[in-house]
């Protein structure tokens, strides 16, 4: 959700900057948790149901067949009445509706794929697209290339700025020891959760680790880790449940390594810092795009990936002690980052959106 966030957020200032008509955006899909987010951006939230084709359960597929069709209905009938001048589809089952329906009523669609490895409906919408951006090089080959266009994933410009020393002093950091940022995605990662807490006393003699456990982690995850050390540096040790985008903020400015999970929007942010990265891609991610984006970045010399089958404590403490003692590569890393990062994808978005609107 956090790039269509990035999205509107780049509508809003291109068309302030020009003066030239008023914006109204509304959400067609399924109203999770994320729904809350664009409201806060003035997006009129309009839930849709929608289901999700599995190679599976056919008792689930069966009922999906049910949810797919009531939400093309919903989807037109909405449609009738708004009748949006461009439609702009991040993929997933919950889009499918909306994709169906700009089709069948002729609106200008432009579809973001954000991973290596495009998802079903992306593949679907493509043929149907007027214009389709991409993130990792490697998904070009599965659209048209005379409607294609590499521009990565729009990243939330608020998450940018600042200085290292106030971040390190926001989280309560007092030393000039390396800081290691360990992140597992919004909803944090079990598995790298209990890899980090498996070595918790080797790191926190080293570095300072600054940790996002993920909400319904975060009192198991605080609570053991006070106990593993009840008789080590505690005070190294600086766990968050969530991030919101200061905080997030300050995470990145302090981080000088960061651990990660393998989606685009993760590995977008942390190539716009620039910063040296461990990716660990979740193993039942959908059609192993997870894994497909983290050795794509790999491949440049932004990172090291380990394998989620292969995640030990021991051998992500060799990984990160390998990483932050050699400075030199640090620095490769870091300016390879730095080169894959595509800041402006945002407003480059915005303004295809704007461009097929106004026409």
């Amino acid at each position: 959700m956090t790039p269509i966030v990035a999205t509107i957020r780049e509508l809003k200032k291109v068309i302030k900057e020009s003066q030239i008509l008023d914006l109204e955006l509304f959400y067609l899909g399924p109203d999770n948790f994320e729904s809350v987010a664009l409201k806060e951006e003035g997006v009129v939230v309009i839930r849709g149901l929608s289901g999700k084709w599995r190679s599976y359960q056919a008792l689930e597929n069966f009922k999906d067949i049910f949810r797919i069709a009531a939400g093309i209905v919903q989807a037109l009938w909405n449609f009738l009445f708004l009748m949006p001048d461009v439609v702009f589809s991040k993929g997933g089952y919950g889009a499918f509706p909306s994709v169906v329906a700009s089709i069948i009523f002729r609106i200008p669609l432009i579809i973001h794929e954000s991973d290596a490895i495009p998802g079903k409906v992306n593949q679907f919408s493509a043929r149907f697209a007027t214009r389709i951006g991409i993130s990792f090089p490697g998904a070009a080959s599965f659209f048209p290339k005379d409607k294609t266009a590499l521009v990565g994933i729009p990243i939330r410009k608020r998450i940018f700025g600042g200085n290292k020393e106030e971040a390190k002093e926001m989280l309560e950091i007092y030393s000039q020891t390396p800081v290691v940022g360990i992140i597992g995605a919004s909803q944090g990662s079990q598995k790298i959760n209990d890899a980090v807490l498996g070595i918790l006393p080797e790191l926190t003699q080293e570095f300072e680790i600054v940790h996002q456990t993920g909400e319904k982690n975060y009192a198991d995850v605080k609570s053991e880790a006070s106990v593993i050390l009840e008789k080590g540096k505690k005070e190294n040790y600086h766990p968050f449940p969530f991030f919101e985008e200061g905080r997030l903020r300050g995470f990145y400015s302090a981080s000088d390594l960061i651990v990660s999970r393998g989606s685009g929007t993760m590995i977008f942010e942390i190539a716009a810092w620039g910063k040296p990265s461990i990716l660990v891609p979740l193993g039942i991610a959908a059609q192993d795009h997870q894994r497909k984006n983290a050795y794509e970045y790999a491949a440049g010399g932004a990172a090291v990936v380990i394998e989620e089958q292969n995640l030990s404590p021991h051998i992500l403490f060799a990984e990160i002690k390998k990483i932050i003692g050699d400075h030199a590569h640090m620095k490769k890393m870091s300016e390879a980052a730095q080169r894959f990062a595509r800041i402006d994808s945002g407003e480059i978005i915005a303004r295809e959106i704007l461009k097929l609107g106004i026409h």
